[in-house]
C-alpha cells in the first residue's frame, strides 16, 4: 500500500546530469499523451528515476498547475530547474516540447490528407479516451498519497464541483482555494503539533 505523503522521509534533491534530464523528457515527450502527461512524468521522475520523492513531486505539480501556461511544460521546466538549475530547465523544456512539435507537424499534414475518412475520427476519439484515462489514473494515485482528512478532501471536492460541474471560472476558484488550503494546512499542522 502506498504511504501518505507526510510519511515520506525528507530527502535532499541531488543534482542530475543535464543529458539524463534531456533523455528522460525526450522519452516523455515522445511517448505520453496530453492529458496523461502528469502520470507518465510521475512514473519516470519518481518511480523509475527516483529523482524526487512523492511529496516533492506533488509540491512541484501544485506550483506547475497554478502558474499560467501548459501544465506539462510548466512541470518539466520546474523539475529541470529543481534538479539541475537553468541548464536543467532548458534541457527538460526542449525534451518535452520537441517530440510533440515534430509529431504535431506530421499529424497535421496526415490529418489534412485523411480527415474525410471516418477511421481518422475514430482514431482521434480513441486517443482522447487514452488521455482521459491517464489523467484519471494520476488523480487517483495522487489522492491515495494525500493525508486522509476532511478539510483537504472537502476543498478538492468543492473545486471539482465548482469548476467541473458548475463551470465557474477556473482562475477565480483557484485564487480562492489557495488561501483556504494554506490556512487549512497551517491549522492541521498546528493541531497535530499540540496533540503530538
Amino acid at each position: 500500500m502506498d504511504k501518505p505523503v507526510g510519511e515520506c522521509a525528507p530527502v535532499a534533491v541531488q543534482p542530475v546530469p543535464v543529458l539524463d534530464l534531456l533523455s528522460s523528457f525526450l522519452r516523455l515527450g515522445a511517448s505520453s499523451f496530453g492529458g496523461g502527461m502528469t502520470g507518465w512524468t510521475h512514473r519516470e521522475i519518481v518511480e523509475r528515476r527516483r529523482w524526487l520523492t512523492d511529496q516533492e513531486f506533488l509540491q512541484t505539480l501544485t506550483i506547475a498547475q497554478i502558474m499560467p501556461g501548459a501544465n506539462p511544460v510548466n512541470l518539466a521546466v520546474y523539475i529541470g530547474l529543481k534538479l539541475s538549475g537553468l541548464r536543467g530547465a532548458a534541457a527538460a523544456l526542449c525534451g518535452m516540447i520537441m517530440p510533440a512539435f515534430l509529431a504535431i507537424l506530421a499529424l497535421s499534414f496526415t490529418y489534412q490528407q485523411l480527415r474525410s475518412y471516418p477511421e481518422a475520427q475514430a482514431v482521434l476519439r480513441g486517443l482522447a479516451c487514452v488521455g482521459i484515462a491517464s489523467s484519471l489514473t494520476m488523480g487517483i494515485k495522487t489522492a491515495r498519497r494525500l493525508k486522509p482528512h476532511v478539510l483537504p478532501i472537502g476543498i478538492a471536492i468543492a473545486v471539482f464541483l465548482t469548476v467541473g460541474v458548475l463551470r465557474w471560472p477556473l482562475v477565480l476558484i483557484v485564487a480562492g482555494a489557495i488561501p483556504i488550503s494554506v490556512a487549512a494546512t497551517f491549522w492541521l499542522e498546528r493541531r497535530r503539533s499540540h496533540h503530538g
